[in-house]
């Protein structure tokens, strides 16, 4: 990936925000933009040219409009979206959910943790499917 960004699309301002945090201390090179729902980061990628496409893309299951899952798999219909590494986490651990999430396209299903040590960990995971930090 050429582009030195990350989209992180999540509903809940507190998840975003914590995340942008953790990814800033870990690699602050790296640009951020967000969404609030499935429908506006779909709406951010598909606006893009190839070249200006994210490196990684960070989604919650559970947002309103439009799921991880429906992201994912509108995604999936177009072969220009399949060299972007797509995260999901959530708070549901629903086996469900997770093989949705696997099996239209997602590098990785991460529950979120309860303490900031273990979103750390999870977000230094994250970025190694990126090559934009160490």
């Amino acid at each position: 990936m050429a582009s030195n960004w990350i989209l992180v699309a999540d509903d809940d301002l507190e998840d975003q925000e914590m995340v942008t945090e953790v990814i800033g201390q870990l690699d602050n090179s790296i640009e951020i933009s967000t969404a609030s729902d499935g429908r506006e980061a779909l709406a951010k990628i598909t606006a893009l040219s190839d070249e200006k496409l994210p490196a990684l893309l960070i989604l919650d299951y559970k947002m309103p409009y439009m799921n991880a899952g429906e992201v994912l798999e509108a995604l999936a219909r177009d072969n220009r979206y399949s060299q972007i590494p797509k995260i999901v986490w959530s708070t549901s651990n629903r086996e469900d959910d997770v093989n949705r999430c696997l099996q239209a396209g997602a590098s990785r299903y991460f529950v979120k943790p309860s303490r900031f040590s273990e979103l750390r960990t999870i977000v230094r995971q994250m970025l190694e499917f990126c090559k934009l930090s160490n």
